[in-house]
């Protein structure tokens, strides 16, 4: 006995059938590709539905939403959660006797000998607990928006720039004999910068002009505090902040992009100048 099924008649072979699911009869077709989806395989479009396969197409051509400083929105502040990482993890290894401190931070003589990694690395270490905790909640507290408005890569840019403008400014004036560290001076960059953004976005400003001047005043009361290193991220965070929040939109990106170039550009003229001063001055002692 032959069990084979017997083929469609005529009119069942012209019934359109789902085009994932060849056993579904349906009438509906995608808006964008025209194939015959069964509602399992149906999204609902702008006008009419969309198979599954479009609307993931769909989905890589449409454009992430930008803050209105040209970042892209981001719901999770990476950027300021990996900076606390990385400096509570370089404050263990600080403190584990591996003389960090004393490789790392910014001491002049070292840095005009070509260890010019300690302008950088010097803004990731710290001075107790205390200091590391304080900044680590400043960068925690200020971070957090500063990231969701301006976008991980401006966020990124302003911050290690603040803390290379604390570190030259603390190379051009603080004495020889220093040995500087602290997240402090990319903290200051970062109040500065958030005063900047929220006079800008119109949003209440005068709580954190408040907390800007009492830091600036313990700053400038307890001698065993860098002011070089808080004033040059506050100055270097501040104009930072004016590039990116004012720039016309016309041209954003652009003068964007300018201003961090130049800022980065000049720190690299002040070093070259300090450095040849300090070997001067070192040789002849």
């Amino acid at each position: 006995m032959n069990t084979d099924p017997q083929p469609p008649s005529g009119a069942e072979a012209d019934k359109p059938t789902c085009y994932r699911h060849s056993e579904r009869e349906t009438y509906v077709r995608c808006t964008r590709c025209d194939r015959p989806i069964c509602p399992e395989c149906m999204r609902e479009a702008a006008v009419g539905h969309q198979c599954v396969e479009c609307v993931k197409e769909g989905n890589r051509t449409v454009r992430a939403p930008r803050t209105v400083f040209g970042g892209r929105v981001s719901t999770t502040p990476v950027v300021t959660y990996t900076l606390i990482a990385v400096n509570v993890v370089a404050f263990f290894l600080q403190y584990a006797g591996t003389n960090v401190e004393g490789r790392y931070g910014l001491w002049p003589p070292a840095v005009a000998d070509g260890q010019y990694e300690r302008l950088v690395t010097s803004a990731f270490l710290h001075y107790g607990p205390v200091h590391l905790l304080f900044n680590m909640w400043a960068l925690y507290m200020v971070g957090q928006p500063l990231e969701q408005w301006l976008g991980r890569l401006r966020f990124g840019a302003l911050y290690l720039l603040s803390a290379l403008g604390g570190s030259v400014c603390a190379l051009l004036f603080a004495p020889l004999n220093t040995n500087t560290a602290g997240a402090s001076g990319a903290v200051f960059g970062l109040f500065a910068a958030i005063f900047v953004v929220s006079r800008r976005m119109r949003v209440d400003a005068r709580g954190i002009a408040v907390v800007i001047g009492l830091n600036l005043l313990i700053t400038f009361t307890f001698p065993s505090i860098s002011w070089q290193g808080h004033v040059g991220g506050l100055v270097t965070g501040a104009l930072l902040a004016y590039a990116y929040a004012y720039a016309p939109r016309n041209r954003q990106q652009l003068v964007q992009l300018g201003a961090t170039v130049v800022v980065a550009a000049v720190f690299l003229v002040l070093i070259a100048i300090r450095v040849g001063q300090l070997t001067t001055q070192l040789s002849g002692v």
